[in-house]
């Protein structure tokens, strides 16, 4: 089944926390102090793979946890990073946050985004030695790592995308061009979902077509299959419209589908379009095609029964989608690798440092239940001391 919706839950991993440590040999019994840092913990990152079709590699797992740094220890030795996680998506994935926001838009094969970004670690007690200071009892804790709930969309990047209403004989194309082999019947909705095909000319370059579930009337507004595959249209560099020439009202069926593409917008209503009139061997005469349009780059008569005008059309295809098109000034390209990190507000004003004692909190110091998950996070037990400000309490969940 074609999957180009799924939820996930990121987290990243959580700083190792540095190290209260003094250094103690034999014939140095007052030795300076020698924590180490904590390890960063691992991040989350997603990157797009253009092996990869859609996104069922992630519906069988939702949430996603990255390494935990390691803790620092005596001697000076910091804790190792934690283990970072790369998940592999299709191209054309967009990254979508719990309120809507876009994150990313995995548009370019390789393109990275990090989605969720580790924890610092914290700082051993050797970091905070200093001529007036020299055996500092307290050192960091490692920050926690982010958690965020996403959804991935996927918009196909194809180079054509068929168009039309049902039964006009979108799949028998696809069998005709490409080494694709979509389920072909004679009866409405026979694609349930959408096919990728590769399309490969004699000297070897190849284009990538889509066969997308047929539209029908009221499609833009919720009506039928079509619905829920428009958004596959918006990156198809061009659409191919077919219509079933064996009847004669060519123009009516091209009208119909061409209203849908107008009212559901991204530009569908302004792609270059090509006609493709299906069926030509059910009908003695050529069928007739009137609209004159601008965006219509060509009119082809076929028959996917006979092969007969298959050849023609792709010359056509290859001639209107290069392999490699030159950015145009009005789109930007894309970067290769996005980095998304979270907003200031995000990161915390205060930090938790380790004493000999307990815990300090520096920092504008929170209140009530982020004090109390901070400090929890820090390992705070039952009767630890936490010293916060000039105040110094026992802790008592």
């Amino acid at each position: 089944m074609f999957h180009d919706r799924a939820r996930i839950l990121v987290r990243s991993g959580r700083g190792g926390d540095g190290a209260l440590s003094f250094r103690r040999e034999k014939h140095v019994p007052k030795g300076g102090p020698d924590g180490g840092d904590g390890g960063r913990g691992g991040d989350v990152a997603l990157v797009a793979d253009p092996s990869l079709r859609d996104l069922s590699s992630l519906r069988g797992r939702r949430a996603f946890t990255a390494e935990r740094g390691g803790n620092g220890g005596g001697a000076r030795r910091h804790g190792a990073d934690g283990k970072s996680i790369e998940l592999a998506v299709p191209m054309g994935t967009q990254v979508i946050a719990e309120d809507g926001g876009l994150v990313a838009d995995l548009a370019r094969p390789g393109a990275r985004v990090v989605v969720a970004e580790g924890g610092l670690g914290g700082r051993g007690n050797a970091r905070f030695a200093t001529p007036t200071r020299q055996t500092p009892r307290f050192a960091e804790t490692g920050l926690p790592g982010t958690e965020q709930a996403l959804e991935l969309r996927l918009k196909l990047v194809v180079d054509a995308a068929l168009a039309g209403l049902p039964n006009a004989g979108k799949s028998s194309l696809l069998r005709r061009l490409s080494n694709a082999t979509p389920k072909v019947a004679d009866y409405p909705f026979t694609t349930l979902e959408p096919v990728l095909g590769t399309v490969e000319a004699p000297d070897g370059s190849q284009l990538t077509v889509a066969d997308v579930p047929g539209l029908i009337e009221g499609a833009s507004g919720g009506v039928g299959l079509g619905h829920a595959f428009l958004a596959h249209l918006e990156r198809a560099r061009l659409l191919v419209h077919v219509v079933d020439g064996s009847e004669g009202d060519a123009d009516t069926r091209f009208a119909t589908i061409d209203r849908e593409l107008a009212l559901y917008g991204a530009g569908l209503d302004e792609r270059p379009q090509l006609v493709v009139l299906n069926k030509a061997d059910l009908s003695p005469d050529p069928a007739p095609f009137g609209i004159e349009d601008a965006r219509i780059v060509g009119v082809h008569r076929v028959s996917c029964a006979t092969g007969a005008g298959i050849d023609e059309l792709k010359r056509a295809l290859f001639a209107l989608c290069p392999t490699a098109p030159e950015p145009s000034d009005e789109e930007p390209s894309l970067p290769e690798f996005l980095d998304y990190r979270p907003s200031p507000a995000s990161r915390r004003s205060f930090r938790v440092l380790r004493t000999d004692r307990g815990f300090r909190v520096v920092g504008d110091a929170p209140e009530g239940e982020e004090l109390e998950a901070a400090l929890r996070t820090a390992g705070v037990r039952r009767g630890s001391m936490v010293e916060i400000g000039d105040e110094e309490l026992e802790w008592q969940p």
